[in-house]
C-alpha cells in the first residue's frame, strides 16, 4: 500500500494492562471520516478524504496511486487543477520555433480558444468540451483551414500536458473529435496571359518582382529578401537563404520556410529581367535583426525595396501595389490570388514539361515531396496517350493485308 488510511472519527488511546482502546475523536460524526494518504514521487505528502462507510472505496482509490507509481503512469491530484489559459501560457514561453511562428500561435490561441475554454481546468476537459468549441469557431465563420489550424494548436498544448503528467489522455485525440476537414478545392493556376498582364500592372519599379517569383517558384517574403549575392547569373542558379518577415509589424531577415535554404535553376529570361531591374533600380545594402527583433544585425544587398530604400513590407505592397495590379489586370482579389499564385504558376509551367514532383518538391521548397504530389497531382499531364503507345510498342501484331494483292496470291 503506497500510504494508509486514516479515521478521523476515533483515535486509539492506551487502556488498561498495556491494552489499547478505540476512543471517539472531536471529529466524531462531523464531516468526511476516513482521509487516504500517502508520499508522492516528488516527496509531498497528498491526501483524498471519503464519507463514512466508504473506506473500501478509500483503500482503492489508494491501491490505484499504488499501482499508477509502480507503472509510471502517476499524476497528481491537484496538477489538473491549472486552467487551461494558465497551463498554456507557461507552454508557450517553451517554444523553441521561430518568432514570427510563436507569435502567430499566440494571437490564434488568445483570439479563439482563451476566450471560450481558456479558463477551464485542464483536468476537467472530456471530448464534449472539445466538440462544443469547434462547432463556435465553425458558427463565426472561420474557414476549415484556419479552424484546423487553431484545432492543431490546442490539440499540442493537451499533449504537453499529458507528456507533462498534468492530464491523462488528450481530448482532442479522442475518436469522436474530428479536425475540420479542408475545402476540397483544387489550385487552379493562371493563364502566361495572366502573370503577364499583372505584371504589366504594377508600378514599374516593382514589376520584376514577379520574375523570380513565376520564374523561379520563390515565396513572397523570399522575393523580398533576394539579395545580388544570392544570383549566380552565371552558373544560372538562384541560392535561397534568407526571406522577409513581419514581426508585431516590424521587418527582419529570417531564413526560408521550414529554415530549408535550397538553389533553384535561374532561367535565361528571369535572369536577364533581374539584370534590366538592377540597371535602372541598383541594389542596396540593408540591415536588418535574424530572425527576431532583437536579434543579431545582418546586411544583404536586396534587388527589391522601397523607394525610400527599406526592405518591402508585405502588408503595405499586397494593400498599394498588388491588389490595385490586380484590379487593373482584371483578377479578382481574394485568397488564391495573392503572390503565391506565381508560384502555383510555376508549379503548372514544370509539370506540363514533363518535370518530376521530386525536382519541383526541391525547388519550392517542400520538406515532403508527397505534400507537392498532393497539391498538384491534378496538374500533371495525362499519361493515358503514352501509356497506350508504350504497350502498343511492345505488343505490336503485324496487321493482314487481306487487299487485292492477297486475293491474286490466292488465286
Amino acid at each position: 500500500m503506497a500510504g494508509h488510511i486514516q479515521d478521523r472519527w476515533y483515535k486509539t488511546d492506551p487502556g488498561p494492562k498495556g491494552k489499547t482502546v478505540k476512543v471517539a475523536t472531536e471529529r466524531h460524526g462531523v464531516g468526511l471520516r476516513y482521509r487516504a494518504r500517502y508520499v508522492g514521487p516528488d516527496g509531498s505528502e497528498k491526501s483524498k478524504s471519503f464519507p463514512d462507510k466508504q473506506k473500501r472505496r478509500a483503500e482503492t482509490w489508494l491501491a490505484n496511486i499504488e499501482a499508477d507509481m509502480s507503472r509510471g503512469d502517476y499524476i497528481a491530484p491537484e496538477a489538473g487543477k491549472a486552467t487551461f489559459e494558465q497551463y498554456a501560457t507557461q507552454w508557450m514561453k517553451t517554444q523553441m520555433t521561430d518568432p514570427s511562428t510563436r507569435e502567430s500561435v499566440e494571437m490564434r490561441l488568445r483570439l479563439h480558444a482563451l476566450p471560450h475554454i481558456g479558463k477551464r481546468p485542464i483536468g476537467s476537459f472530456n471530448p464534449t468540451h472539445i466538440r462544443l468549441w469547434m462547432r463556435i469557431l465553425e458558427d463565426a465563420g472561420l474557414s476549415p483551414a484556419y479552424r484546423r489550424g487553431i484545432f492543431a494548436h490546442v490539440s499540442t498544448v493537451f499533449t504537453a500536458a499529458v507528456e507533462d503528467r498534468v492530464i491523462r489522455a488528450n481530448p482532442c485525440s479522442a475518436r469522436s473529435v474530428k479536425a475540420p476537414r479542408l475545402d476540397p478545392r483544387k489550385v487552379k493556376p493562371w493563364s502566361g496571359d495572366q502573370v503577364k498582364a499583372v505584371r504589366a500592372a504594377l508600378p514599374e519599379r516593382y514589376r520584376a518582382l514577379v520574375d523570380p517569383a513565376a520564374g523561379c517558384g520563390l515565396r513572397q517574403g523570399e522575393v523580398f529578401g533576394l539579395a545580388v549575392e544570392d544570383v549566380d547569373f552565371l552558373g544560372g542558379v538562384v541560392h535561397v537563404v534568407r526571406q522577409v518577415k513581419l514581426l508585431r509589424n516590424r521587418p527582419v531577415f529570417a531564413p526560408p520556410k521550414g529554415g530549408k535554404e535550397r538553389e533553384v535553376p535561374l532561367p535565361e529570361s528571369i535572369a536577364f529581367a533581374l539584370a534590366g531591374h538592377l540597371t535602372q533600380y541598383p541594389a542596396a545594402e540593408v540591415t536588418l535583426p535574424w530572425k527576431s527583433l532583437d536579434g543579431p544585425p545582418i546586411t544583404a544587398s536586396l534587388i527589391f525595396r522601397s523607394p525610400e530604400g527599406f526592405s518591402l513590407n508585405r502588408n503595405r505592397f499586397n494593400d498599394r501595389q498588388w491588389r490595385p495590379g490586380l484590379r487593373a489586370a482584371g483578377i479578382a482579389n481574394g485568397r488564391d490570388n495573392g503572390m503565391h499564385a506565381l508560384r502555383h504558376f510555376y508549379a503548372s509551367v514544370l509539370l506540363d514539361a514533363g518535370e518530376s514532383i521530386k525536382a519541383l518538391s526541391e525547388y519550392l521548397g517542400h520538406h515532403d515531396p508527397g505534400f507537392t504530389l498532393r497539391t498538384y497531382t491534378h496538374l500533371m499531364p495525362a499519361s493515358q496517350t503514352r501509356t497506350r503507345a508504350a504497350v502498343d510498342a511492345v505488343w505490336a501484331v503485324p496487321v493482314a493485308n487481306d487487299g487485292p494483292e492477297t486475293a491474286h496470291e490466292s488465286s
